[in-house]
């Protein structure tokens, strides 16, 4: 007999919520692990390098060279090198800003391109240009000698990495422009306050937060930049981490990293206070259009001189090099589509494993608005604040000490640092897309009795493949682009792309350069067009 009584009832209502729970929950507990393991196997280099730090044998002799005078140069170095950067990246970078925003540039679209394409040309493709033109023993001083001042050393360093850089200052500010209230800089120019005055009095107060943000990235990139101090000769800790590496001053170089990554550990936490300062309080106007006169076609010329900078010059040396055959050849060095092939293999691997590892992470943060989840989204960011060359001794050491069969007999673990140095990319990318992910729809498998795993197959995997699919493919040019991780872990007899760059840049054989760099050039192009497809609009 069936019993009707409440205390049935109630006991009946309450096993169906919890088997609804237990049902809902479990998937979810799983993801929390999933995406628990992930965050500690990204963290795993660095928590590594951490602890072998707590175990130098002799502290007496790490205080010595942690404080010798080369590494007090090399700090300096570092430091000018970051500071002067991030100077001449707001000299630039504002007032290219100003005038695709506020003035009556022609084609300020074009123009906002040119400005902001040599943010996704590596900096080390500049570099190789410059000198092999016009650095010490290049071409130009071939022909000419010492009669122009030479592109190399710490000033080289500066300015290449400057004209590569700029844009992240360029693209904040300008973003700051755009969302500004305008109607308090006509207010100012009706008070009889001239253009400089009613920026520096209104505008700049208002888009300072925008300045600092993209200022603090460039100062980031800066001293984190590998290829392009190395390639100038310039000591800084990146290219001198390396130098000592190779020359088996393996404590030294660790000594150095720390210190690197104490450096880097201070301007992030400038640039999260810098992003608490800024606020919504500003809504976009339409503003008094600054009239340029005569002067457009100097601005214009400006623009014109930075992209025949950044992208021509690049491009017609390389081009000259490649029609071009001096000096002995180098069989070597000669291109095969093997180093390309590699490349692209070594990517394709990056970009498969980083999918999967931010599938968890990225579903789980987006469906869990905890503390927890957050620290676990933000843990697999790690690498991609670290500058790679720390990241790659990081894992030198954890493959010669703990896993020697895989230290450079293998790709895995080369695929293991690419992933941690590029996994934010894949994992934003996934958390985007769930975010718009519609909830009844999941909602209406789940009542047609559909597991959770079938839902997830069948429903919210199409759903969310696109940004999977985005994110995978950024974390594939990054990777074909990188070089310090590629440099030192490479497996033994496996050439890439970045690696006969550098070889030719280290034999000064220049031409045997072209094509990989043309090649990276291109996959730079790529990786452009895919993050403006990304936003969904073009450029305003």
């Amino acid at each position: 007999m069936k019993s009707n009584s409440p205390l049935s009832t109630s006991s009946g209502r309450f096993e169906t919520v919890r088997d609804r729970l237990e049902t809902v929950d479990r998937p979810m507990a799983v993801l929390g692990v999933l995406s628990t393991i992930v965050a500690l196997l990204v963290v795993s280099p660095m928590a590594w390098l951490l602890w072998q730090a707590t175990l130098i044998e002799d502290p007496a002799h790490a205080y010595g060279l942690l404080f010798s005078s080369q590494t007090l140069q090399v700090t300096l170095n570092s430091l000018t090198l970051m500071v002067l950067v991030t100077l001449f990246s707001i000299v630039l970078g504002v007032p290219l800003a100003v005038l695709t925003v506020r003035t009556d540039l022609p084609y300020p679209r074009f123009w906002t391109v040119v400005a902001a394409l040599p943010l996704v040309i590596p900096s080390y493709i500049g570099a190789i240009t410059f000198v092999g033109m016009f650095g010490s023993g290049g071409e130009i001083d071939s022909v000419l000698g010492a009669t122009i001042p030479r592109i190399d050393g710490l000033s080289g360093a500066i300015f290449i990495i400057t004209l590569y850089t700029y844009p992240y200052v360029f693209l904040t500010a300008r973003a700051a422009l755009l969302s500004m209230d305008s109607s308090l800089v006509d207010a100012a120019r009706t008070l009889n306050a001239g253009p400089l005055e009613a920026f520096r009095r209104v505008t700049f107060p208002q888009i300072r937060p925008g300045i600092a943000a993209g200022a603090l990235l460039a100062a980031l990139y800066a001293v984190s930049d590998f290829g392009t101090p190395a390639f100038m000769g310039a000591r800084v800790f990146t290219s001198t981490i390396y130098w000592e590496f190779r020359g088996f001053a393996v404590e030294y170089a660790a000594l150095l990293a720390l210190q690197l990554v104490a450096l880097v550990a201070v301007v992030l936490v400038i640039e999260a206070g810098i992003g608490r300062d800024e606020d919504a309080r500003t809504t976009a106007g339409s503003g008094t259009t600054i009239r340029l006169g005569a002067w457009k076609w100097p601005a214009m010329g400006f623009v014109s001189l930075l992209g025949v900078l950044t992208l021509v010059v690049p491009v017609a040396v390389f081009t000259n090099w490649l029609v071009r055959s001096q000096g002995e050849p180098i069989p070597s060095l000669e291109f095969q589509w093997e180093f390309a092939l590699n490349s692209v293999y070594l990517a394709l691997l990056a970009a498969l494993v980083a999918s999967l590892f931010a599938l968890p992470v990225a579903y789980y943060a987006a469906r869990r608005n905890t503390f927890f989840s957050r620290l676990l989204e933000r843990a697999t960011y790690v690498g991609f604040a670290v500058p790679g060359i720390v990241i790659a001794l990081a894992l030198v050491f954890l493959g010669t000490r703990t896993l020697p069969s895989l230290y450079r007999q293998g790709v895995w673990l080369l695929v293991f640092a690419y992933v941690v140095r590029f996994l934010p990319q894949a994992v934003g990318s996934v958390r985007s897309s769930v975010l718009q992910l519609d909830e009844k729809t999941i909602e209406a498998a789940r009542t047609l009795n559909a597991g959770p795993l079938e839902t997830f197959r069948r429903v919210t995997l199409p759903l969310i493949a696109p940004g999977v699919v985005v994110g995978a493919i950024l974390v594939f040019l990054t990777t074909m682009k990188e070089l310090p991780v590629t440099l030192m872990l490479q497996p033994v007899g496996t050439e890439t792309l970045v690696i006969i760059v550098w070889e030719a840049q280290r034999t000064l054989a220049y031409r045997y350069a072209a094509v990989p760099a043309l090649l990276l050039i291109f996959i730079s192009g790529l990786s452009m067009l895919i993050l403006l497809r990304q936003e969904g609009r073009g450029i305003d």
